[in-house]
């Protein structure tokens, strides 16, 4: 079963990465047709082109998270510093690319209807919500660290803290 579910993690992350490739072009050719056609709406193309880029990386992000952690790593995270840095570095992607999405539909919408700036705003809330959970989570897992004994090491990897020996 352990083989199975590599192999459905490697097929899902592989598919992920073609998708994420696609959508690099699909923004790509936009700009590209653009320019071809004199320049006609390059401004839009432009904005779409970064969204789909930005998109891209999440998508990305996504297969690679599940590539290492679920079909190269032949164990589980255990410790919790383990699990914080993955966390944090599959949230961070994913907060990235929701900030930039609405940073770009701030600057489309200024330009079509300024009426239409409700959606980039609560965008905008929902990403400061995550960036603001992001360091909560952070500082609880910090805690449990300490709390269960883990330390870092130079290269930032979590190892339990050694059992001292007691003088007899």
């Amino acid at each position: 079963m352990e083989h199975l579910s590599r192999l459905w993690f490697a097929l899902v992350g592989a598919i992920l990465v073609l998708l994420a490739s696609g959508l690099v072009i699909a923004g790509m050719y936009q700009v590209t047709s653009s320019i071809l056609r004199s320049g006609e709406m390059i401004n839009q193309r432009l904005l779409s082109a970064v969204g789909y880029v930005v998109i891209a990386v999440a998508v990305f992000d996504v297969a690679k998270y599940l590539l290492e952690e679920e079909v190269i790593r032949e164990r589980e995270l255990r410790q919790v510093g383990e699990v914080r840095r993955s966390l944090t570095r599959f949230t961070s992607t994913i907060l990235i690319a929701v900030l930039l999405e609405a940073i770009v539909l701030i600057f489309k919408m200024a330009e079509d209807d300024v009426t239409l700036m409700i959606y980039p705003t609560i965008l905008l809330l929902a990403g400061v919500a995550m960036l603001v959970g992001l360091g909560v989570f952070q500082r609880m897992a910090v805690s449990a660290e300490r709390a269960t004994g883990e330390h870092e090491d130079d290269a930032g990897h979590t190892k339990p803290k050694r059992a001292q020996a007691k003088p007899g």
